[in-house]
């Protein structure tokens, strides 16, 4: 593991410790810009501040235990996600107005396609690093337990993507019909985008209620 604690532009990756009064605690604006990120296939990486797996109100584990939240702020993959999913989602959003423009016009067949291909690309690049990210936090390659349904659907969105490109390559199937693939890719993409969403939006409601939790221990009889 990393000892060696990222950083990002002056930023540090570290999360704020746990003790004294939550509400103020320091605030770090890259923890803040992570948070508010909804990551695309492989956004499992960035995750939320957690404080501890306690059970939450609603009876269920956080998504860190402290040591996996220390190997997430000392790994510098945390940020080659963050820098990577929200990217990933500014090229979906232009390759999917191109492939809608092909679709209706039939023109722009050479951006489309190129746009595409930059998506996939980085989907297999987020999906590689994310991968690498999650054994360094918690022990497993793929499929952890915090985040084991968003990354099925994540293998779902890299199938999908992938046979895109077959058909692109062996010329399987009219550029209209190619493009409806890479169309499904992108739902797929949004939906698992949602997953993404509402796990870290749990996340973020976990750490209040944890806060709240500490504020309340630490006030005067």
């Amino acid at each position: 593991m990393h000892a060696k604690q990222p950083q990002a532009g002056g930023l540090s990756l570290r999360i704020s410790s746990t003790g004294g009064d939550a509400s103020h605690r320091p605030t770090n604006f890259f923890d803040h810009w992570i948070d508010q990120i909804a990551p695309c296939p492989w956004p499992a990486h960035i995750g939320s501040h957690i404080e501890s797996r306690e059970k939450s109100d609603a009876g269920k584990a956080a998504l860190y235990t402290p040591e996996e939240r220390a190997k997430r702020d000392a790994s510098p993959w945390t940020l080659v996600q963050a820098i990577l999913a929200p990217l990933q989602f500014v090229v979906f959003a232009i390759s999917l107005g191109l492939v809608i423009r092909f679709l209706i016009t039939g023109d722009g067949y050479a951006l489309a396609t190129g746009s595409i291909l930059a998506k996939t690309f980085l989907l297999y690049l987020i999906m590689i690093t994310g991968s690498i990210w999650e054994k360094e936090v918690f022990g497993k390659y793929l499929f952890a337990r915090a985040f084991f349904w968003e990354d099925v659907f994540s293998m779902l969105v890299l199938a999908l993507q992938t046979t895109y490109l077959v058909a692109l390559l062996t010329g399987w199937g009219t550029a209209q019909q190619q493009m409806m693939i890479a169309i499904a890719a992108y739902a797929a993409y949004v939906i698992n985008a949602g997953q993404f969403l509402l796990k870290l939006r749990e996340a973020r409601l976990d750490a209040e209620r944890s806060a709240q939790r500490i504020s309340g221990g630490h006030q005067p009889a």
